[in-house]
């Protein structure tokens, strides 16, 4: 391995010499991938390049740390014989559309198909998205198996309890004229606001108004799919599907203060239940911590709910995080449905979502969707009370009428610390 080359010389990114004549060129939302042509992100090729930022999001510091010690390769080209997922998803109509996917790369999944004859001739263009299988160990999943609520049919849930599934990363590729249209903003203000926000790290976001694509410093998004992931795309095949955004205190360690675990199990569960009966499951994982305000922001919001004279109350739950953030949630759900187009998906039968925000942006980006299912009342932690009544006080999706004003939601109150 070639060690890390030390110069003290930088080129930087708004450098005359850093625009060349080999960049490959972008027809966003052309029917054919060569005329779209690849994204090349790559920093080993810089004069094919066409994109603002590089591949792998927030991994490019440590990827960056790593080269610094000479434990990583500056140089090297991946190897990707063999690595495409078992099942092909696409090319559908929604492809072509430039309107419909904006944040992902929909070709991204099969850059060795398409794009092989460029990779032979040295241009490291690198997969955004990577199919897979797998087997997944939830205790939940292995309780209903239990309880009688998912049967073992060997195909879907297996002797042992474990769950098969197809899986889809998918990493971040922003266009920004299309995300600028679907947001109802001019290039320019998007491009120079993006530019502030994020300290001036992409100064092409300013300089480089030739190049139209932002590979974005985040986190990437996961797809499971229970069933034959072919019928995602057929409409007359019942589609369960959950959209979670991530909650890691919950989801990985089980804190019971908020509804997130117990939903996303519950939407694998009628994923898999939908698949056992003939139907295909979809669950969607989005990277958007703490409402995309952090972990930390998050904390802190616990700590001033806790600590705030009365206790902690569903009608303070939302007052609280505008304190501490200025916001009572910093997510946006515009981009959202850009991964059920690339699926294919026009249907929905059996949305299993309460928020209105992810329902009216599936709805608007053109997909139907026939029920929304709320989480079961039973699944619901009493320490996750606050933030359930506070959520269909402010009005998320959900069959229960009674009446929640002020007085009620004061009664509502989670545990003391301890």
């Amino acid at each position: 391995m070639e060690e890390y080359k030390k110069s003290p010389h930088i080129i930087l990114a708004t450098h005359h010499k850093q625009i060349y004549n080999e960049s490959i060129s972008l027809d966003w939302g052309s029917k054919d991938p060569k005329t779209r042509g690849p994204i090349v992100g790559t920093l080993n090729s810089r004069e094919h390049r066409n994109v603002i930022g590089t591949h792998s999001g927030s991994y490019t510091v440590y990827r960056a740390l790593s080269m610094a010690q000479g434990n990583y390769d500056k140089y090297h080209t991946p190897d990707l014989k063999n690595t495409q997922g078992s099942f092909k998803i696409g090319p559908h109509p929604s492809w072509y559309d430039p309107e419909k996917i904006i944040s992902i790369d929909p070709w991204g999944a099969q850059v060795v198909d398409h794009f092989n004859d460029l990779i032979g001739k040295g241009i490291n263009i690198q997969p955004s998205i990577a199919v897979t299988e797998a087997h997944l160990d939830i205790p939940e999943l292995k309780k209903s198996v239990e309880e009688g609520r998912l049967s073992k049919d060997g195909k879907i849930v297996k002797e042992d309890g474990l769950i098969k599934c197809s899986k889809v990363a998918i990493e971040p590729v922003w266009y920004l004229p299309g995300i600028a249209k679907r947001f109802g903003i001019e290039e320019g203000h998007l491009r120079k606001v993006l530019f502030e926000e994020t300290g001036g790290m992409f100064p092409e976001l300013v300089t480089r108004h030739d190049l139209k694509v932002l590979l974005p410093p985040i986190g990437s998004s996961t797809a499971y799919i229970f069933g034959d992931p072919k019928d995602l795309s057929n409409k007359n095949v019942t589609l369960s599907c959950r959209v979670h955004d991530e909650c890691n205190g919950s989801d990985v360690f089980g804190s019971d203060i908020c509804t997130c675990r117990p939903y996303l199990t519950y939407g694998l569960e009628e994923a898999v239940k939908r698949a056992q009966n003939g139907g295909v499951g979809l669950v969607v994982y989005f990277r958007k911590e703490g409402r995309a305000l952090g972990e930390v922001t998050k904390f802190l919001v616990y700590n001033a709910r806790k600590k705030q004279p009365g206790g902690d109350t569903a009608k303070n739950y939302f007052y609280r995080t505008e304190c501490v953030a200025g916001v009572e949630d910093a997510r946006f759900q515009e981009f959202m449905p850009d991964v059920l187009h690339w699926f294919g998906v026009q249907k929905i039968h059996h949305f299993m979502s309460m928020s209105d925000m992810k329902h009216d942006a599936i709805v608007n980006s053109g997909i139907e969707i026939e029920n929304r299912v709320t989480i079961p009342n039973d699944l619901i932690p009493e320490d996750a009370m606050v933030e359930i009544e506070a959520k269909k006080a402010r009005g998320y999706f959900n069959e229960d009428e009674t009446e929640r004003d002020d007085k009620y939601l004061e009664k509502v109150k989670g545990r003391k610390f301890e």
